[in-house]
């Protein structure tokens, strides 16, 4: 993690040009764009075609694809690219977030204020889920990148207020975190979190990393494929599980 790269890439894109042309009016989200140029700031090597599709970034590590939307077409893209080089898929994650509600009609933005919402590593299984079988390719490197940001949500919901089920606009980044790497299928291991019993059911596994009943069901369906922990058994409609030693 490099944080003077990480702030000379947003003043570069957050800058008077993005502003003066306005929120939500550029084809590129901001949080894309920052990321794209934080880990590769010569632009000469963005959007480059590698087979059939085109990359974000290739460079001497190879592919990097900046995920920011959901991971559903990635894995098609995924088995182009592995085909070739080492493929590195960054996905960030609000660690820290302050949303704030843009008028549509008005163009009124309203004051940001803070989300109580904090991401940590195992809310990446909803997404993750999508790509499972490149985990254990050997070319396929994941980095969970954790942000402060700042939200940008219109005011386009159905409830009263507008604001459930309202769209986003954009995300600005202000400032990185941390990095988490996933480079081989044991450093999939952080996802075994401490006080597990011996044999547990998701809901263990879920009240163990205090995540809900879906996302534990994401998870451990990943490290039943990665072959870190094993089915042994069933209690009723649940599986019971075993962490498989190193």
């Amino acid at each position: 993690m490099d944080k003077t790269a990480f702030y000379n890439a947003c003043n570069k894109i957050v800058g008077a040009d993005r502003q003066r042309k306005g929120i939500g009016t550029l084809g590129e989200k901001t949080l894309h764009a920052v990321l794209k140029n934080y880990y590769e700031p010569h632009e000469e090597n963005h959007e480059i075609k590698v087979g059939r599709f085109v990359a974000d970034i290739v460079g001497e590590q190879g592919v990097i694809e900046i995920q920011t939307r959901s991971f559903g077409s990635l894995l098609e893209k995924l088995d182009n690219f592995l085909e070739f080089c080492e493929v590195t898929v960054v996905y960030p994650l609000p660690a820290l977030k302050y949303v704030s509600w843009l008028d549509m009609e008005t163009g009124e933005l309203s004051p940001k204020h803070k989300s109580p919402k904090k991401c940590r590593i195992y809310d990446a299984f909803k997404e993750i889920i999508r790509i499972k079988y490149a985990l254990d390719n050997p070319r396929f490197h994941l980095v969970l990148c954790f942000l402060e940001v700042d939200e940008i949500r219109f005011l386009n919901g159905w409830s009263e207020n507008k604001k459930r089920g309202s769209s986003r606009c954009d995300r600005i980044p202000k400032d990185i975190i941390e990095e988490v790497r996933f480079d081989c299928v044991e450093d999939y291991r952080r996802f075994l979190p401490d006080g597990l019993p011996d044999e547990f059911t998701s809901a263990h596994y879920a009240k163990a990393c205090k995540i809900n009943k879906q996302l534990a069901s994401n998870g451990l369906n990943i490290l039943n494929y990665l072959g870190l922990v094993e089915r042994v058994g069933k209690k009723g409609n649940s599986f019971i599980y075993k962490v498989v030693e190193k």
